[in-house]
C-alpha cells in the first residue's frame, strides 16, 4: 500500500527502480531482480483418485504438514531469465550465498550487477561478512550494487512478480518434499526461459493514464512519471499510479 500522504524517502526510492529499469541493457551491467517466497510442504494421508472421462483428479480434504521450504528468485528482466534456489532455511546464510551464487555462476563476467530487492532484514551487504572471511566477503561485495523498492512498495520488485506467477502456474497444489517441490520448480524455470517470457519492458512516455489490454501484455502509465510499464501477472493500483500486468 503506498503512503496516503507525499512521502519524500517512499518517492526517492520508486524513482531510483524506475530509473534503474529504465537503462537500455548492459551485459556487463545487468539488472537482477531478487525476492524470496515460502511454500509450504503439504503430503496426502491417501492416495488421489485418478482423472477419468469426465471426472477431475479428486484429493481427500486431509493433509499432513512437513515444513516448508523458502524460494529464492533471481530474474533479469531485459534478458527474460530468472532462476529459482530452493532451501530449507531463509537466514542470512542463505541470502549471502545467492549472492555469491549470483556474482561467480551466473554474471561471472559483469563488472557490476545491479541488484533490485525489498528491505527484508537479512537483505542486508553485512550478511556476506555474516557467511564468508572479510576477504571474500568484500570480492563479491565490490561487485554488487544494491538498490531497495521503496518499505510498503515491494511490487516494484519485477522478481516479486515472478514469484506470483511460479506460485500460480506451478505450486497451486499440495507438495509433500523438497524433492519435488525443487523438480518441479525447476521444470517451471527451464520452460519460462526456454521461451524467454520476460517480466516486464519499459519504454518512455508521456501521456494522459490509461490502461491498454493486448493478448498476453498490458500496458500502464505511472501518474507521477513519464514511465510505461508492462508486466506478466497480477494488479496494482492506487490514487497516484498504476500497473496492469496479466498471466
Amino acid at each position: 500500500m503506498i503512503p496516503p500522504k507525499a512521502n519524500a524517502e517512499f518517492v526517492c526510492a520508486m524513482e531510483d527502480v524506475l530509473e534503474l529499469y529504465h537503462e537500455p541493457y548492459d551485459p556487463l551491467r545487468p539488472v537482477v531482480c531478487f525476492d524470496e517466497g515460502t511454500k509450504q510442504l503439504l503430503g496426502e494421508t491417501r492416495t488421489p483418485l485418478p482423472m477419468r472421462p469426465g471426472e477431475r483428479q479428486r484429493y481427500d480434504y486431509e493433509y499432513e504438514r512437513h515444513g516448508t521450504c523458502n524460494l529464492f528468485m533471481f530474474g533479469e528482466p531485459l534478458r527474460g531469465w530468472r532462476h529459482i534456489d530452493v532451501t530449507e532455511h531463509r537466514t542470512m546464510i542463505e541470502y549471502a550465498h545467492c549472492m555469491k551464487e549470483l556474482a561467480d555462476v551466473w554474471y561471472p563476467e559483469a563488472e557490476c550487477i545491479r541488484v533490485v530487492q525489498d528491505n527484508l532484514s537479512t537483505h542486508k551487504p553485512a550478511a556476506l561478512y555474516e557467511a564468508f572471511p572479510p576477504e571474500e566477503a568484500w570480492r563479491i561485495l565490490k561487485r554488487l550494487e544494491f538498490h531497495y523498492t521503496p518499505k510498503h512498495g515491494s511490487w516494484l520488485n519485477i522478481a516479486e512478480i515472478e514469484l506470483n506467477v511460479l506460485s500460480s502456474q506451478c505450486l497451486d497444489r499440495r507438495i509433500g518434499d523438497k524433492d519435488t517441490l525443487t523438480s518441479e520448480v525447476a521444470a517451471w524455470e527451464t520452460h519460462r526461459n526456454q521461451y524467454a517470457v520476460s517480466g516486464s519492458r519499459w519504454r518512455e512516455k508521456s501521456s494522459s493514464p490509461l490502461i491498454i489490454s493486448r493478448q498476453r501484455f498490458a500496458w500502464a502509465t505511472i501518474t507521477s512519471t513519464n514511465f510505461t510499464f508492462w508486466f506478466s501477472a497480477g494488479i496494482r493500483s492506487s490514487n497516484r499510479w498504476e500497473y496492469v500486468t496479466t498471466p
